[in-house]
């Protein structure tokens, strides 16, 4: 779609609520944010990247949350207990909690969510893989609801945020023949503080504030939550310079950022995250499937001209960014730039003497930075032997293609941060042998001994000892060389002066649940 007719599809969304383009100081309190990555579902069994999520912390609500800090916090279950052996979990749900529809949740609809989860077999149900098993989760009564696991699972309850709560009546009134998927690609059957207005897949999603939320509301609410998805950073320049943009994306250029700044009316908030940029390489494919190719392309990257000129961001020495410091590696040295490095490397490798060696790098369209640094690749790669091609495609082409080894490109670039507050996502979701085939795991790594060590560390709840486990993987993923190890992400976001409340939360967007926001000016 072209610039003005994306703005044309904004603003006729916005008009058709009601609403004024140009402002959210209306009589409801409107925000719209950009994205650069469309909404691909909505089905909490299928959900798997930052834009599912986002939509779905906002339109579910699970059995707890996550707060700014990683700690685990009552949503529609008020407690848990963990048995001695740290195989059952027990939930004790809220009384008055309840779905849109107003009807209240029970331990049934619980159980159908976990059943219809592990069935469906997508989006978190990996997390749970040789954990739960059908008939695990058993209600005891209405308000309690028992997860029995197959062993000892050290990070499971950190896993559960990751599951929202479905309506089990609706479901099953629309199941159809595909257990609701038809349904709920359109439909929302949730607990959530928003309701689901509109939504266009390649333009835009609209969410409004359900006032009968039984969590209840601070004061000075969001009304409407509007996202619209951008392709480039002249239409999210356009659009705050019109008055219609309240948030940017977390993945705008720093001339966008500046720009906006230059704003009187926005502010641009910075805060360090747990988030992780990776150049994801595949082992599997040529030329990435040889050691010493993979290690040349880390010797050949600039890290300095990324980290501070391109998209500034951490120091990122290894997999596991140092937000998880009990069991962070401090001890990896920090990747060079070194372009005789990368030819020594090249000569070691069994393409030496190939000249030039072709090479794919693949990054997400219409995202500048990522562009900027493909470029930045391509010059320093054909300098010590390679043929690059850039590879721009839309996220949807991006995760399609990860689902095969023979279309998941050699170079891939990569954010990823924890799906859940435990290291055990950085690892298992990127490096274990059950997540390949997923666009966090575009590496194909599938080595027996990195999967031990992560089901090691799985299977004790002795901290020191995960965190031991966890440093010496650390350092066997460095010697794979399964990434280039780019940076940390420094989130920003351009935002209105008057939209407040936003914080860095350790997993995946829940930073972007609207009702912990408020507009702070008068209506």
């Amino acid at each position: 779609m072209s610039r003005e007719g994306l703005l044309a599809s904004a603003a006729a969304g916005a008009l058709a609520l009601g609403l004024a383009v140009a402002g959210p100081a209306t009589a409801d309190t409107l925000v719209t944010m950009n994205t650069v990555q469309i909404f691909q579902t909505v089905d909490p069994a299928k959900i798997s990247d930052y834009t599912d999520y986002m939509a779905a912390v906002n339109l579910y609500d699970g059995l707890v949350g996550v707060d700014y800090a990683g700690n685990i916090t009552p949503e529609l279950a008020s407690s848990w207990d963990v048995s001695a052996d740290a195989k059952e979990v027990t939930y004790h749900l809220k009384p008055d909690a309840h779905f849109s529809d107003g009807t209240p949740v029970t331990a049934k609809d619980v159980v159908y969510t976990f059943e219809r989860l592990l069935k469906i077999n997508q989006g978190p149900a990996n997390l749970f893989a040789d954990v739960l098993k059908p008939g695990s989760v058993t209600a005891v009564d209405d308000h309690t609801v028992k997860f029995t696991l197959s062993k000892t699972y050290a990070p499971f309850v950190t896993t559960v945020p990751a599951v929202f709560i479905l309506n089990s009546k609706v479901v099953e009134a629309n199941k159809g023949t595909d257990d609701g998927q038809t349904y709920l690609s359109t439909h929302t059957a949730g607990a959530g503080g928003y309701l689901l207005k509109s939504w266009d897949r390649g333009s835009q999603m609209t969410i409004v504030r359900d006032p009968k939320y039984y969590g209840g509301w601070k004061d000075h609410p969001i009304d409407t939550v509007h996202w619209v998805i951008t392709n480039d950073e002249a239409t999210v320049k356009s659009m705050a310079a019109s008055g219609e943009l309240t948030m940017s994306s977390q993945y705008q250029s720093p001339e966008t950022y500046d720009a906006l700044k230059g704003m009187d009316r926005f502010k641009i908030v910075k805060q360090d995250t747990a988030v992780a940029f990776y150049i994801k390489l595949n082992t599997k494919a040529k030329p990435t499937d040889d050691i010493h190719i993979r290690k040349a392309l880390a010797c050949a990257t600039d890290y300095d001209t990324i980290r501070n000129t391109i998209v500034p961001g951490g120091e990122l020495n290894g997999p596991l960014p140092k937000a998880f410091a009990d069991y962070y590696a401090s001890d990896l040295p920090a990747p060079k730039f070194d372009l005789d490095c990368a030819k020594a490397e090249v000569a070691k490798s069994k393409y030496a003497g190939q000249t030039p060696i072709p090479i794919t790098l693949q990054y997400v369209s219409g995202t500048k930075f990522e562009e900027d640094i493909a470029l930045l690749m391509q010059s320093n790669l054909e300098q010590v032997g390679f043929k690059v091609t850039a590879q721009p495609d839309p996220w949807n082409r991006v995760t399609e293609l990860a689902t095969k080894l023979e279309t998941s490109p050699a170079m891939s670039e990569v954010f990823f941060g924890p799906t859940y507050p435990s290291p055990d996502s950085m690892f298992f979701t990127q490096y274990d042998s059950k997540a390949a085939g997923t666009w966090s795991s575009l590496e194909w790594l599938q080595n027996p001994d990195i999967d031990a060590l992560i089901e090691k560390a799985r299977s004790t709840g002795d901290k020191a000892q995960q965190a031991s486990i966890y440093k010496d993987l650390q350092h066997k993923l460095v010697d794979l060389q399964p990434d280039v190890f780019l940076e940390t992400q420094t989130v920003q976001h351009a935002m209105d002066k008057c939209l407040s409340d936003y914080k860095s939360v350790p997993m995946q967007s829940f930073d972007y649940d609207f009702k912990l926001y408020s507009w702070t000016c008068s209506k």
